[in-house]
């Protein structure tokens, strides 16, 4: 019976760690994408300091608000870079 129980624990934790390398892998493929973002959709903490969490942004498409996407689609989804915000938030 431990037998049985030792190789079920081992086998769980073998196939977490796969898993959370998986997250990792997925985590790294993203950026942060500003000006994107819907009301009440953003991923956390905006530029201007008015907000620090998710989902809560009051407008549509801030420029101080962002997304996580897939590197390399936020200039197609009509996005900025952070540094593309932070000038247009100075204007």
């Amino acid at each position: 019976m431990k037998t049985q129980t030792l190789v079920s624990s081992a086998l769980a934790a073998a196939l977490s760690l796969g898993l959370v390398a998986q997250a990792e892998a997925q985590d790294k493929a993203k950026e942060k994408c500003f000006g994107i973002a819907k009301a009440g959709q953003n991923d956390c903490a905006n530029l201007s300091g008015s907000h620090a969490c998710a989902g809560m942004s009051k407008v549509d498409n801030g420029p101080e608000e962002w997304k996580y996407v897939a590197k390399g689609s936020c200039k197609s989804a009509g996005g900025m870079t952070a540094d593309e915000a932070k000038a247009k938030l100075k204007k």
